[in-house]
């Protein structure tokens, strides 16, 4: 049967999937992402391409990953938890290894495209996804297109300057004042807990459970969160603003966020800004993975791949 093996390399683990080109999962895992190299990363890798080869006709290899990801070059630049990826022939390395053609994208595009092709995003032409986790990242896709910008930073939106630009900027960057790391950092620390006590999850429950702390933060997170996509809507204008990540899964995380957008109307900021959730989340950056490689297939075949050709 033929079929594909995607990989979405993560700083604590590798998940892949043996994938058809729809987008369905065949077979599926994963595995701690290695800790003591390359070569290391390279021998784990192949040895899943080898136990799958034996039941499927592998087309290619598709690779999610963190990082500045050249997808022409194969190289990845600028830092993640996975630093040995970084500044090597990834997409050679493991050309070499496996006989197989080889695709690679940042992990942030991957969700992007998986939300074109099959999700929230599937009958847009203009959209922005933006990925709210440890930090905030994300992506800015146009006529089915990632904006990748001259540095590869295209839709890095968590460097985004929010407070304090005159005595300390870099320390008031949208990542480090609203992603969900930084909300449960600033409830651990106002309620003087260790640091690393809470999660996301346990924040959002305490405040389901009435805890007057979570539920302040909480309210200054949405309004945080809400400043940002203010400021890249009347930057980039898109169709839609989709929002990734755990968080995203939750109804009144999106309410909240909202209901603050509504809130920054006037008589002169008149749009009616609104975002709403990805429909993926474990599995988009590996069907975004897929999606990136027969878009290239396609293309080096002398015909365009639509959302709706897969």
């Amino acid at each position: 049967m033929k079929a594909y093996m995607v990989f979405d390399i993560g700083g604590t683990y590798i998940k892949f999937a043996v994938m058809n080109k729809h987008g369905m999962k065949l077979e599926s895992g994963k595995i701690p992402t290695p800790q003591t190299g390359l070569e290391i990363f390279l021998q784990k890798t192949s040895e899943i391409v080898t136990q799958y080869r034996q039941s499927y006709a592998f087309q290619g290899i598709a690779l999610s990953t963190p990082g500045a990801v050249d997808v022409k070059s194969g190289y990845i630049g600028g830092a993640s938890a996975v630093p040995y990826i970084h500044g090597v022939p990834i997409i050679e390395l493991i050309r070499e290894r496996t006989g197989l053609d080889v695709s690679i994208e940042n992990d942030a595009n991957c969700a992007a495209l998986a939300e074109g092709w099959l999700g929230s995003a599937k009958e847009t032409d203009y959209y922005i996804c933006i990925v709210i986790g440890t930090g905030i990242g994300g992506s800015i896709v146009m006529n089915h297109t990632i904006l990748r910008g001259a540095s590869l930073h295209g839709g890095e939106f968590g460097y985004m300057i929010m407070v304090d630009p005159l005595n300390n900027p870099l320390r008031s960057t949208w990542s480090q004042v609203a992603s969900t790391n930084a909300l449960v950092q600033e409830v651990e620390r106002r309620k003087s807990l260790e640091k690393g006590s809470l999660d996301g999850e346990k924040v959002f429950r305490m405040a389901a459970e009435g805890d007057a702390i979570a539920n302040k933060c909480i309210t200054v997170f949405y309004k945080k969160l809400a400043a940002g996509i203010y400021n890249i809507k009347y930057a980039l204008d898109p169709e839609k603003i989709l929002i990734g990540g755990g968080i995203s899964k939750r109804p009144e995380v999106i309410e909240g966020i909202n209901q603050e957008l509504r809130n920054l109307k006037d008589e002169i900021s008149t749009l009616d800004i609104t975002v709403e959730a990805c429909q993926f989340d474990n599995d988009a950056n590996l069907m975004g993975a897929l999606f990136h490689f027969l878009s290239i297939k396609s293309t080096k075949r002398g015909f365009n791949l639509t959302w709706q050709d897969n």
